[in-house]
């Protein structure tokens, strides 16, 4: 984008942000505000973590460090973040009731729909050219969880909520299910207030975490978070994880739906963000049995293509060891006991010891 030009009037800027938020209700966003992009405190906290070693092997965030660290790298002249939220949550989301079934495969609710960074990246830069055109021409950047951008910290500044101990934004009138995105932009926007914290003494998420990945409030250990395990991680996962991963073949959200403040979360506007293809009740035996074109197809647009196939069978083989012993899924693990795949044939041979103790 060329850069912004200089705003005619000073009351014109200060009027904007309120134009804004009117512009991202309309494109289905719940809330929207305005952040500047210093961020000192809460690159402390990132390079920290990375000191740590608590990225395991999402080496993107070292090898963007500089960017998160200047924004202006990634659009020249940025001044302000408009971030915005949109809800996620699906009707009938039956987490609890999922989680409980051993027999069904849980996949984090975010990605029972259509992949969002679809949906929300298309929205996000129609209402920054809605700037450009109705109110202020700018330069400006979209992002969402799609550059080196530290979107919860930017969220944070701009009064969308605060960061909770398991660190996901919490709102204090929307809880936490909901995505994140916006746009750097050149225009001086006035800023909005952050809002308090209010985790107080509470520790749900930290006392629930199946793999106590949250090691300390506020300090995530993504090498034990099954949601890591198993969209990011491609490897074997270590077998003090497997049990307590349990049927959790894609993220997890035992952190969110423990949290109080999501008692006034509310469901998602969005079509595109309902269960697809049944995976919110979806029999493990079943995805087991997707061959490569199956899983392709009943992926497209979702976002567990992050994780791959064998990904996604390694993960299905876990929840499977977990599953209450049966026959049918002794055959479907003995099934694939032979598998191309190392890893696959590594994961199955684990279940089927486990199967075999369950049924013992």
């Amino acid at each position: 984008m060329t850069p912004g030009t200089v705003p005619e009037t000073a009351a014109a800027i200060a009027g904007l942000p309120a134009r804004i938020r009117g512009w991202a209700r309309e494109l289905g966003f719940q809330q929207a505000g305005v952040a500047d992009l210093a961020l000192d405190e809460h690159l402390v906290h990132l390079e920290r973590w990375l000191a740590d070693g608590f990225h395991g092997e999402m080496d993107w965030f070292t090898r963007h460090l500089a960017l998160r660290r200047d924004p202006q790298q990634l659009s020249p002249g940025a001044l302000r973040a408009v971030v915005v939220r949109m809800d996620y949550l699906p009707p009938e989301a039956r987490i609890a009731e999922t989680l409980a079934d051993g027999e069904r495969a849980y996949v984090s609710r975010y990605a029972l729909g259509r992949d969002y960074h679809k949906v929300i990246r298309n929205r996000l830069a129609r209402l920054a050219e809605r700037v450009a055109r109705e109110a202020q021409p700018h330069g400006y950047r979209v992002f969402t969880d799609s550059a080196p951008v530290l979107e919860k910290a930017l969220a944070e500044k701009a009064g969308l909520g605060w960061i909770g101990k398991h660190t996901v934004l919490i709102n204090r009138s929307a809880g936490s299910w909901f995505f994140l995105g916006g746009f750097l932009t050149d225009l001086p926007l006035p800023v909005d207030e952050p809002v308090t914290a209010h985790c107080g003494s509470c520790s749900a998420c930290i006392d629930i975490c199946p793999t106590q990945a949250i090691v300390a409030p506020y300090r995530l250990d993504a090498r034990r978070c099954i949601s890591y395990l198993t969209i990011e991680y491609s490897g074997s996962i270590p077998e003090e994880f497997r049990k307590p991963i349990g049927n959790r073949v894609f993220g997890c959200d035992d952190c969110q739906l423990v949290c109080p403040w999501n008692r006034y979360a509310q469901v998602t506007r969005e079509s595109d963000f309902h269960a697809r293809h049944a995976l919110d009740r979806a029999a493990l035996v079943d995805l087991f049995a997707w061959d490569e074109a199956t899983f392709l197809k009943n992926t497209e647009g979702s976002p567990i293509r992050r994780a791959g196939y064998e990904s996604f069978l390694r993960n299905v083989a876990v929840g499977l060891g977990n599953a209450p012993y049966s026959g049918t899924v002794m055959a479907a693990l003995q099934a694939r006991a032979n598998d191309a795949s190392a890893i696959v044939r590594e994961h199955v041979a684990w279940a089927l010891r486990e199967q075999d103790r369950n049924g013992r």
